[in-house]
């Protein structure tokens, strides 16, 4: 099931999430409004989510985390995009990968 998150996620949230893969999380954080979707099989899912809710495709990043060891993982289809210099599925700039990872270590991290 997908979970948008906007503040702290509960612990039920996360496993909630975890339901999916068991061992990690797929989500995709909008980096402007500093929220993000998670729990679908794949990113895109939760990206559809996020654009329904009024997020802008160019906020949008996407990756999978690891609640166990709090480790990320910053591929996913959805992070092509050549308007950005973004070629690969990988998040290839260092500002947005920080940025992806401290959104998600506020508002998933250290449960």
């Amino acid at each position: 099931m997908i979970q948008v998150i906007r503040e702290r996620a509960t612990k039920q949230q996360i496993d909630e999430m975890l339901k999916t893969w068991g061992v990690f999380i797929k989500i995709v954080v909008d980096i402007e409004r500093e929220i993000l979707a998670g729990g679908a099989e794949r990113h895109y899912e939760c990206e559809q989510e996020l654009l329904k809710d009024g997020n802008k495709q160019k906020n949008l990043w996407g990756a999978d985390w690891c609640p166990y060891t709090q480790e990320m993982v910053f591929e996913s289809i959805i992070n092509i995009c050549p308007s950005q210099n973004n070629r690969t599925m990988i998040i290839e700039s260092p500002d947005i990968r920080e940025r992806v990872t401290q959104i998600t270590l506020r508002l998933l991290g250290g449960l």
